[in-house]
């Protein structure tokens, strides 16, 4: 595993990360979640990304139960805020935040997350209430530092601006082959301001494994194939998606690699992006993912899958 810093703070994390969106404490069964998060640990690991919101806390409390006993600085451990956790409990209000840290700390079984997040921009609350509370929070040891997911540069800004404020060190935003939005304006304004991206969805929810062929049925042990995992990948089993990411096939060949890991190296090619989340199912799936850490690619054939796949979208 490689390892980079994180933004301007002092976090090292693993270039490949485990993420739990949909997974743990919801979809996958517990004896098999915990195998994932010890096999994470066995090939270098070291950061974990949740959010209050997965499963209602039911994400942050497995965590909390199977992360218990390990060493706390063998692990980076990052949680989110925002989203609804019940009809009056949402958003980034300075009562939201300092209720929210101390539930997900309490789940997690934890004095402190090492990076805590804004999981979207909350465009009922100033700005400057939502910093503020953030600053509170680190200075209360609660949270080592800050992040925002999904912001745009002029929010990005408007925080920065925010006097007397502690200032963010990530950016959590979707990036892959079949989605590069974040390059025109968020990745340059973050690596001039001292943020890396963590990026989410660095696969397409597995599009970008080459598993779903056009035309055929979606396997049923996949994310796809899932009652309580596969409603947010339906727009990215098009065809014109699929068939585009099957012409990758060979230059993933040429690479030495499978497809998996040639898409992850690709989003790592970056040097921005600190790290790449991944979501498991089983520990095989992270046994290849975690080799796309450090991985070596010609540019050529970055070069020539980006043409593959330009003007691919969700949804065509």
């Amino acid at each position: 595993m490689k390892y980079r810093k994180l933004g301007s703070s002092d976090l090292s994390v693993s270039e490949i990360s485990l993420g739990s969106w949909l997974t743990y404490g919801v979809g996958v069964e517990r004896d098999r979640a915990t195998a994932c998060v010890n096999r994470a640990f066995d090939l270098g690991i070291n950061f974990i990304d949740t959010a209050n919101v997965y499963g209602r806390g039911a994400a942050e409390s497995f965590l909390g139960e199977v992360l218990a006993g390990r060493p706390r600085g063998s692990y980076v451990v990052a949680t989110k805020v925002f989203f609804p956790m019940s009809a009056t409990d949402k958003g980034l209000s300075r009562a939201q935040i300092l209720k929210q840290i101390d539930a997900s700390l309490q789940r997690l079984r934890l004095d402190h997350v090492d990076l805590y997040q804004c999981h979207r921009y909350d465009t009922g609350t100033p700005v400057e209430e939502t910093m503020l509370a953030l600053s509170d929070i680190v200075r209360q040891g609660k949270a080592k530092y800050i992040g925002f997911s999904e912001w745009s540069p002029q929010q990005i800004e408007a925080a920065a601006a925010v006097a007397g404020s502690e200032r963010f060190v990530s950016s959590q935003p979707q990036y892959s082959l079949l989605w590069r939005r974040p390059e025109a304006k968020v990745i340059p304004l973050c690596a001039a301001t001292g943020i890396s991206q963590i990026v989410w969805s660095p696969l397409a929810q597995g599009v970008l494994s080459g598993k779903y062929l056009p035309g055929a049925k979606v396997p049923p042990e996949s994310r796809a194939g899932s009652g309580t995992m596969g409603q947010f990948i339906k727009s990215w089993l098009s065809a014109g998606i699929l068939e585009a990411v099957q012409k990758l096939e060979p230059l993933a060949k040429q690479a030495g690699c499978s497809l998996s890991q040639f898409a992850l190296a690709w989003v790592l090619r970056q040097p921005n992006v600190a790290s790449a989340i991944v979501g498991a199912s089983r520990p095989e799936q992270l046994e290849e993912n975690a080799k796309a850490a450090g991985l070596v690619v010609d540019p050529d054939l970055f070069r020539r899958a980006e043409a593959i796949v330009a003007g691919v979208e969700p949804g065509r």
